[in-house]
Formats: structure tokens, sequence, C-alpha cells
């Protein structure tokens, strides 16, 4: 798991690498990237908060680091949470500030409010029941927001192919296609919770 994670983590933080440069640099501004250039402070802290959430956030599903002492997955969670957190409400930040692109509309605007809006939500949530030391459910709500954290890298892969085999998608059509990745995401976080709570009570029903 963790290397599928690093894998579809590898393009959004190559496009951040990239807009960073750019930003960094002094590249040409266009239509495209003329928002990023007058409001540059949201998409900077989206693109470093997706680092320390998407590589760091990985390597908490290695199973040999899970079971190291707890004080090590405390301290990876530390900086997880504020670096999910951060992408979540920068995300949010940009979609109420940037104008839309010209092959994005209102649907896609909603789409992108109602799941930055959750996993910020979902983090949170974590965040209180490793508080109370419900860690079951910590690990829930925490995988939750990592897979919509990882939508981007899943729309990659997926909207890579249709835009060299039929060109960029635009309007409601590219809309689905993302809010598609992000339910398939959230979909497969619910599979492995669900494989973990029925894993726990056969064991709990065989002791």
């Amino acid at each position: 798991m963790p290397a599928v994670l690093l894998a579809l983590s590898a393009i959004p933080l190559a496009a951040g690498v990239v807009r960073l440069a750019q930003l960094v640099g002094g590249a040409a501004v266009t239509p495209e990237n003329k928002r990023f250039f007058d409001m540059p402070v949201p998409v900077v802290l989206h693109i470093v908060g997706i680092f320390g959430f998407c590589l760091l956030g990985a390597f908490q599903f290695v199973p040999s680091l899970r079971r190291r002492p707890r004080r090590w997955r405390r301290r990876a969670g530390w900086v997880v949470f504020p670096c999910g957190v951060t992408v979540a409400l920068s995300g949010l930040w940009m979609n109420f500030s940037y104008d839309l692109p010209a092959h994005d509309d209102r649907l896609l605007f909603l789409f992108r409010l109602v799941f930055a809006s959750a996993m910020a939500g979902f983090l949170v949530l974590g965040f209180v029941a490793a508080r109370r030391r419900d860690f079951a459910a910590h690990r829930a709500w925490m995988m939750r927001g990592f897979a919509i954290g990882m939508g981007a890298g899943t729309q990659a892969v997926v909207m890579g192919p249709i835009t060299l085999a039929f060109g960029d998608p635009a309007g409601v059509t590219r809309a689905l296609l993302m809010f598609a990745c992000w339910a398939v995401n959230l979909a497969l976080a619910e599979l492995l919770i669900h494989r973990r709570v029925t894993g726990r009570a056969r064991g709990a029903a065989v002791g």
C-alpha cells in the first residue's frame, strides 16, 4: 500500500514542484497561471501541505513502522494532521478566491467544496478520537481524510489517458470524472476500514 500511495502522490507532487518553480523563478504569466501569481499564498500553502501529508502519511501504512512504539506514530501524526488540514483549508481558499479556469464549471466548484470540507472534518474527527484514545476510530477517520487527499493522484492516473485519447475533458464531464475519483478513493477506504473491523471482531470471537 505505501508504494501505491507514493506512486499516486508522484504526479501531483511533481506538478506542485513545477508550480513552485514557476512562482519563484518568475515564469511567464499566462491566462492559465495568472491567478496563482495574483494570489500565491494559498497555492504555496497547498503544495507544501501536500508534501508533508502525502509523503509522511503514506509511511503510516508501513506495517513495520506501525509496529514501532506509539511515540513514533504520534510524532508523525503531529506533522500529518496539520499538513492535511492545511491542504483542505487552502483548497477551500483557492476554490472561493480563484476564478474558475475555462474547463471547469460550477459543479466542480461544488464538488471541491464538499470534498475539501469533508477532508478537514474527517481529520479533525480523527484528531479528537486520538485525544479520547479511541485509536480504532482515529485510524478510520484518518483513512477517510487521506483517501480524499489522494484524490488528485487518482485523478491524474484516470484523466491522463482520457486526455491523451480524447483531449482535455471540460465542463460537466470533467466534474463527474473528478467526483468519481474522490468517490472511488473513499469507497476503498471504507472497504479497508470494514475489513479491519471485521477481522478484529473475528479475532475477538476466536479468542
